[in-house]
């Protein structure tokens, strides 16, 4: 099988796993310009753990991509709510963020069976 043909079949997969790696290196650069909130820092590196499990196939993978559904929906949520009308460009990021978030989970649940044990 062609490197090719690997990728478009993996494209989703992919395109997750460069999702979470873009969020958790942002919210790192956040965690620094915010004056060290750690939360940012935790959800960073999750991200980047989720980033380099989907890339590599990993089964357990699909379970921090689950945990990072959950915490980046409540955070985000959260963050929208109160900020709501203040910053437009904030807003829509969060509403952007809470987007991908969820399209990433449904196309980790999609391919779930194509995971490594």
């Amino acid at each position: 099988m062609s490197f090719g043909s690997k990728l478009k079949e993996n494209i989703g997969m992919l395109l997750v796993a460069v999702f979470y790696a873009i969020a958790g290196i942002l919210g790192l650069v956040e965690f620094y310009i915010a004056n060290f909130p750690p939360h940012l820092a935790i959800m960073g590196i999750l991200s980047i753990l989720a980033a380099y499990g989907v890339f590599q196939k990993r089964a357990w993978s699909f379970w921090l991509v689950a945990i990072m559904f959950f915490v980046a929906t409540t955070f985000s949520a959260y963050q929208l709510y109160y900020t709501i009308g203040k910053d437009l460009l904030l807003n829509v990021t969060l509403a952007g963020y809470i987007v991908l978030t969820w399209i990433a989970t449904i196309c980790m649940i999609t391919r779930r069976k194509k995971l490594q044990s």
